[in-house]
């Protein structure tokens, strides 16, 4: 059975009732980035919020439909945990959160700092997925969330595309996790700015959602081994498969030196200092060639571990 398409009333509803603090990030052409890059490019930046990422408009937007007193679980590589964290702690919702044992020791504890119960456990993500799902099983009164399956998570993301438009937006280069943002903001696009080309990003280190994209069916793949932890997906979801796949024009990928290559930029251009997944859209321009007309991508999160921060800043 298909899965349900998403609500294009609901990203619009969405763009004023989730938590201000994530929304209307700034969004401007850069003109050193633009030279480097042999084109002009557009940036929104997600990274200047109480959690460091695009992840703050899902949750928020999805924990809203939730009372008080619920418990809820989930996996995350960080930056989702967190904003669940977050969005829980204004609604006395406990939240329990799954992370592998490889994860950002810097997500980790900031998703602690925020009230969540982080279980370290599995070898990737998407182990600390399965047992996530496990452990929600096992006690029923917990709530199992998967950000790139609930349509809530997507359309919270999809707020983004809203605040995009007075850009008029040639080409959009969105990274690709496990779905979800990129196919909010394809809802939106294609209703509203039909002319935009969504096109995905994804590590060629981790092509799992390239691959379903282009196959139309989940396609898991033995690993994820990128630096890019915010998007090192392995196990696919398959609503998210079936959204990009309606609203979604191309999937391309990049090379794990492309995304280092990307973070140098963004840091010398921007000035900014972004998480490797966060670089993900810059990469993508700097690896391939688009059509002419205005360009732009997001700077989706800023949460480094400590060890990259260090590089970066030495």
């Amino acid at each position: 059975m298909k899965t349900p398409g998403l609500s294009l009333d609901s990203i619009e509803q969405a763009s004023e009732l989730i938590d201000p603090s994530f929304l209307h990030t700034p969004q401007y052409v850069h003109s050193g980035l633009s030279r480097r890059l042999g084109r002009d490019i557009a940036v929104k930046v997600e990274t200047l919020n109480p959690i460091g990422s695009f992840k703050g408009r899902g949750a928020d937007h999805f924990m809203r439909s939730l009372p008080p007193g619920r418990q809820v679980v989930c996996a995350s590589a960080g930056n989702f945990g967190q904003a669940i964290a977050y969005a829980a702690r204004a609604r006395q919702i406990g939240v329990t959160v799954f992370a592998a044992t490889t994860a950002n020791q810097a997500k980790v504890a900031a998703m602690r700092d925020l009230g969540a119960r982080v279980e370290l456990a599995g070898a990737d993500f998407d182990a600390a997925k399965a047992e996530a799902r496990a452990y929600a099983d096992r006690h029923p009164e917990c709530l199992f969330v998967e950000d790139g399956d609930d349509p809530r998570i997507a359309e919270g993301a999809g707020t983004i595309a809203v605040e995009l438009a007075p850009m008029d937006v040639g080409t959009l280069l969105v990274p690709v996790g496990n779905g979800a943002l990129i196919s909010g903001i394809g809802c939106w696009m294609k209703a509203r700015s039909p002319r935009t080309r969504i096109v995905g990003v994804c590590a060629a280190a981790a092509p799992a959602m390239a691959h379903s994209w282009r196959e139309g069916r989940p396609v898991p793949s033995q690993e994820a081994a990128t630096m890019a932890d915010g998007i090192a997906v392995r196990e696919p979801v398959p609503a998210a498969v079936d959204w990009m796949r309606d609203y979604v024009d191309d999937v391309v990928m990049v090379p794990e030196e492309a995304i280092l290559r990307a973070v140098h930029v963004v840091r010398d251009t921007l000035g900014l200092l972004v998480e490797p997944s966060g670089a993900v859209g810059v990469a993508g321009a700097l690896q391939h060639d688009f059509a002419d007309g205005p360009l732009a991508t997001i700077i989706t999160g800023g949460n480094l571990s400590d060890a990259f921060r260090a590089e970066l800043t030495s």
